[in-house]
């Protein structure tokens, strides 16, 4: 940083100014942490109370510090791509996959990631088929890598007259964003497609074909990008998308099981038996993560973004 040259890619810049007050937050709180302990030994009752919210702030700082030591694996600290699709249930189903898009927006503004929707595929009463989002932030990925699995809604279905109660399934898959990945891609085997953007944007939204789609001719890999304002924008993303879903690939070619990096959902029918978490909004309020036991009667707090407690114990559960 202390490089003259350094401002000049204000990208780039801005990334490692931001990781380096991340660390400085890391190891602030660890060269702190126990003479931070052996303060409150000495304290009273009494004190201890009048510090309650004190204490309750620092306990917070220490899971999130602590649940850092289980990411360790080779892109748990990097960006994360989310891909959500959604299954059984028609239009509820949806409707289902736009509500977890959002839940998982909310989640990042609460943790501090910045979330970008790169492409979405909207269906019926405007509910999403399927979307594609950027997570970017320290740890995105390790945080978020163990969502990818089949998410069931069980609510009464606005989109009934008679008011019935509907079953609803999306599928939610977590990578690793992987940039600056050593594989070259020869031309002939791309084809690039451009196509008129569908989702909110500049005045050229719907009049200039901005949005691109590259297909990997030899994989059959589709990958498409909306989120720009120009299709040059929009055909670079596109592409470092495309070289991190081409390493992962090369990467499952190396191991017999795909959960290094897909979490075993390649493959996976999006429908009943077949869910990671189940959310029930009727004829009882909860959310109950299959694998690790956790349970909330709050499925509306969790839906606004509350994930914390099922995440961090999917982390360091072992």
């Amino acid at each position: 940083m202390q490089s003259p040259d350094f401002w000049k890619d204000t990208a780039a810049a801005s990334k490692l100014s931001k990781e380096l007050n991340e660390l400085k937050k890391e190891a602030e709180f660890w060269s702190g942490f126990e003479k931070k302990i052996e303060d409150l030994l000495k304290k009273s009752d009494d004190e201890l109370n009048a510090r309650h919210s004190e204490i309750k702030e620092f306990k917070k700082s220490f899971n999130e510090q602590y649940v850092k030591i289980f990411l360790s694996g080779r892109y748990d600290k990097g960006n994360a791509l989310l891909y959500i699709y959604s299954g059984a249930g028609g239009v509820d189903a949806q409707d289902w996959a736009s509500m977890l898009l959002r839940m998982y927006q909310k989640y990042c503004e609460r943790s501090g990631f910045s979330f970008a929707l790169l492409n979405q595929t909207l269906g019926e009463q405007n509910g999403t088929k399927s979307a594609v989002a950027e997570i970017t932030g320290r740890y995105a990925y390790g945080y978020l890598r163990r969502e990818s699995g089949v998410h069931r809604l069980v609510r009464i279905s606005p989109f009934s007259a008679k008011g019935l109660r509907h079953t609803s399934f999306a599928l939610v898959d977590i990578l690793p964003e992987i940039k600056d990945v050593k594989i070259e891609i020869d031309p002939k085997d791309l084809r690039v497609d451009t196509f008129r953007s569908s989702g909110p944007g500049g005045q050229n939204v719907n009049k200039l074909e901005t949005a691109v789609r590259i297909t990997h001719i030899p994989t059959n890999t589709v990958v498409a990008v909306q989120s720009e304002r120009s299709q040059a924008q929009n055909k670079e993303k596109a592409m470092q998308i495309l070289k991190s879903r081409l390493a992962q690939l090369m990467e499952e070619a190396k191991v017999k099981e795909l959960s290094q990096l897909r979490a075993e959902t390649q493959g996976k029918e999006i429908e009943w038996g077949s869910q990671i978490r189940s959310y029930v909004l009727n004829p009882y309020k909860q959310v109950k993560d299959h694998r690790t036991g956790v349970e909330s009667s709050q499925p509306e707090k969790v839906l606004d973004g509350g994930l914390d407690e099922f995440i961090e114990t999917e982390v360091t559960q072992v």
